[in-house]
């Protein structure tokens, strides 16, 4: 697929995902560059705002197969893998997959899980694979994690490990949509009798999969990958930080800038992809000092101090 064809597919998905969510548009293009850079999305806003319609329609626009796990604590691995079960008329043991085997997985308030149950999601959501009694499982092709948690109520939550925040390229939150995206709530839903509303399938199987191989032949000059390493490092080096950036992290994000070229219909990486997508890609990864968590700094001021200190290249697009 050339750039254009590219940029008409992804526009075509945010456009029906937004005729059902209200909400950013640079939002849905997040949520896509999380798709379409092959990493899983991190959705943290209050109940009520979206982040379940938001996947089940990303899903469905992009004609992949669905589930939902609502994560609870008494919720097994099993419950999430699958498991084997006697069958009493073959005597033997066959498997039974669980929601994970799916090419869309919505892990739903994943802080409410035990960690055990949380970390059963680590191979999937990396490998592409998961591991049950001894024996190793392929998961469908393409698949992608929407997982959502309540950054507010954390009585009775589990607080996901540094290791599987890293897993996910990007966090994002919906946030309140303004007066006028309110009323256009209220409209669409008196124009319908269903309480939800309806997405179709805008792609199909091989659109797809070209989608997600096209930002592997985007352009990211030394340059610019110069700056994204500089940004990382002066993640590391600031005062209020304990743990930066990872070299994982590092590498998420220019995996992320080319996905946002794609969506933009361009074959090259500019200065303004990499830093419209800084925040959503790195400041989930940062471990603050305990004087900065208990002043409540917030993560995405400190990546936006580093943006504003690190020069930015100048990027010929030829």
């Amino acid at each position: 697929m050339d750039a254009s064809s590219v940029r008409d597919g992804c526009s075509a998905v945010v456009d029906e995902v937004a005729a059902a969510v209200i909400a950013d548009r640079e939002f849905l293009e997040t949520v896509l560059v999380g798709f379409l850079a092959d990493g899983h999305v991190l959705l943290e806003d209050v109940p009520g705002t979206g982040k379940t319609l938001t996947a089940r329609s990303v899903a469905t626009a992009l004609g992949l197969e669905f589930s939902r796990v609502q994560f609870t604590p008494d919720l097994l691995p099993t419950d999430v893998l699958g498991t084997h079960v006697f069958n009493e008329r073959s005597r033997e043991f066959e498997f039974r997959p669980g929601p994970v085997f799916a090419n869309v997985v919505l892990a739903d308030e994943i802080n409410r899980a035990p960690p055990k149950t949380q970390a059963a999601l680590l191979e999937a959501m990396e490998e592409g694979q998961v591991t049950i009694d001894g024996e190793t499982m392929a998961l469908p092709e393409p698949f992608f994690v929407i997982a959502t948690q309540n950054p507010v109520d954390q009585e009775g939550t589990f607080p996901l490990p540094e290791a599987q925040l890293d897993r996910f390229v990007v966090s994002a939150a919906i946030g309140y949509p303004d007066a006028a995206g309110e009323r256009e709530l209220l409209a669409r839903r008196a124009s319908r009798d269903a309480r939800s509303p309806t997405v179709d399938a805008v792609l199909d199987d091989e659109r797809v999969r070209a989608l997600r191989r096209a930002s592997e032949d985007v352009r990211g000059g030394s340059d610019l990958r110069e700056y994204m390493v500089a940004v990382a490092r002066a993640t590391r080096e600031h005062p209020r930080v304990e743990v930066g950036v990872s070299p994982r992290g590092t590498q998420r994000l220019f995996e992320a800038a080319r996905a946002r070229a794609v969506v933009a219909g361009r074959e090259y990486v500019v200065p303004a992809d990499v830093k419209g997508l800084a925040g959503s890609v790195l400041a989930h990864r940062l471990v603050l000092t305990p004087d900065a968590a208990v002043e409540n700094v917030a993560k995405g001021g400190i990546v936006e101090g580093v943006l504003d200190e690190v020069p930015v290249p100048t990027v010929d697009a030829a």
